[in-house]
């Protein structure tokens, strides 16, 4: 189902073969609501009579807004695939406009090979991480391809510049005429599924390069993955991993030759593995150090939120680092609050009574949503300011 206001104009969706021969879809989706979403796109393309489809969750995309989407189908073989109009639904979320600026001047360059070069700017009163901007590229009257910066940005700090490049795809440079639609958001990731221990593995990735048919061993203990970058620049890839027993420790080759990399943690308890590109580079990766089996179930709520509860409950820590564990739940989506205003830390505020659900809460007295549903109602009665 589509609506009117969230849609994908079709003179900018189109397929084609990218330079080393995989079908590669690109779009863009429009929200014209007054009201943040989050879209999810389902692209279809029929080979020999074979449906074959694809289906991503985007990123949340603000009012009147705009973001672009690619997608590859390495599986498609035949030279003459039909592309099926693409299926859109969404959600209603909150969020506002990344805070980011392309710096339309004279650093704004479209190059004789057809890459662009540019700055963006950072607008905003808060910190973005892992920014990436994102842009349709034109020929004379049609879209060729969407592009992504190629750089790891891994923050842009209020008012900073920094500089982004933008590749298109090798096969489409002789033909390109102008960019358009720059898209900012705070990050991206595409989805994968793979098959392991007689189950599904879910991971996901962020990279200016791309991977498919990913495939575990029979152990369970070692991933493959195709990738290849077409850039004539380094660029850089990123891929997280639901802990199984959480003491993983990971090895990546590259054609069987090791690389560089570097594994950490993040704030939710995901494993992060993240390493170089080379330019123009292709190959096998591979990923070892996996744990047998299927990752449990993660909280909802990262271990150190709530241990950061009985800190403050039990006067161990400030007022301003528990609220900083509210703050990160609200970022990650996981409490929403239909009207709250986001403020600068300066203006915080939680009255010591809350002390007393913490606790509770830490101590297991009441659920993880029955403490949300708490701290969610304070916020919207303006009670909790964050």
């Amino acid at each position: 189902m589509s609506f009117a206001e969230v849609y994908v104009p079709l003179h900018e969706y189109l397929g084609y073969f990218d330079s080393t021969g995989i079908y590669t879809v690109v779009g863009n989706v429009k929200n014209e609501n007054d009201f943040a979403i989050i879209p999810t796109i389902t692209v279809s393309v029929i080979e020999n009579s074979e449906t074959i489809s694809k289906t991503i969750q985007h990123v949340p995309l603000a009012a009147g807004t705009e973001i672009p989407f690619k997608i590859k189908f390495p599986e498609v073989q035949s030279n003459t695939p039909v592309l099926v109009n693409p299926e859109l639904i969404y959600e209603q979320t909150m969020t506002n406009p990344v805070p980011i600026q392309i710096l339309y001047d004279k650093t704004l360059v479209k190059h004789e090979d057809g890459h662009i070069s540019g700055r963006i700017q950072n607008t905003g009163n808060e910190t973005i991480h892992f920014p990436k901007i994102f842009a349709v590229v034109h020929g004379y009257e049609k879209v060729l391809d969407i592009t992504q910066n190629i750089e790891y940005i891994e923050k842009i700090e209020p008012g900073e510049i920094l500089d982004f490049t933008m590749y298109p795809d090798p096969s489409v440079t002789e033909d390109i005429f102008y960019y358009s639609c720059f898209a900012p958001v705070d990050t991206t990731v595409i989805p994968v599924t793979a098959k392991k221990n007689g189950g599904d593995f879910d991971f996901r990735y962020d990279s200016g390069a791309w991977y498919s048919a990913a495939k575990f061993d029979e152990s369970g203990t070692t991933m493959t993955i195709r990738g290849y970058n077409s850039y004539p620049l380094e660029t850089y890839a990123n891929f997280e991993f639901a802990p199984i027993s959480g003491n993983e420790k990971f090895s990546v080759t590259l054609n069987d030759e090791p690389i560089e990399f570097i594994q950490s943690i993040d704030d939710m308890g995901f494993w992060h593995v993240a390493f170089t590109v080379e330019p123009q580079s292709q190959g096998v990766l591979k990923i070892s150090g996996f744990d047998k089996g299927l990752p449990p179930e993660l909280p909802t709520v990262p271990v150190w939120v709530k241990q950061n509860a009985d800190w403050w409950a039990t006067q161990q820590i400030p007022d301003s680092e528990f609220l900083e564990g509210i703050d990160f739940l609200f970022e990650k989506q996981i409490l929403s609050v239909p009207t709250r205003e986001v403020v600068s830390e300066s203006q915080w505020k939680i009255p010591q009574w809350v002390q007393i659900p913490a606790g509770w809460w830490y101590e297991e007295k009441i659920t993880d949503e029955q403490f949300l549903n708490i701290i969610e109602n304070l916020v919207q009665r303006e009670i909790i300011v964050v």
